[in-house]
């Protein structure tokens, strides 16, 4: 399971993309700037968790 350490940082790649995307839209009229930003936060949390899941993973392999 050593692709976990890496698949983390694709969300921190995405929250990155999708929060420049809620910026450049931020003057128009729609409100599709929020789903960016919204999707930006959720994006960052799931980075967070899918590191602290594969640190548990890690713990719980090296004491078997």
């Amino acid at each position: 399971m050593n692709y976990l350490k890496y698949t983390q940082y694709i969300y921190l790649v995405a929250a990155i993309f999708f929060a420049i995307r809620a910026i450049e839209m931020w003057d128009q009229d729609n409100d599709q700037h929020f789903l960016f930003l919204g999707i930006a936060v959720l994006s960052v949390f799931m980075f967070f968790f899918r590191r602290k899941f594969a640190k548990k993973f890690d713990d719980t392999s090296k004491k078997s």
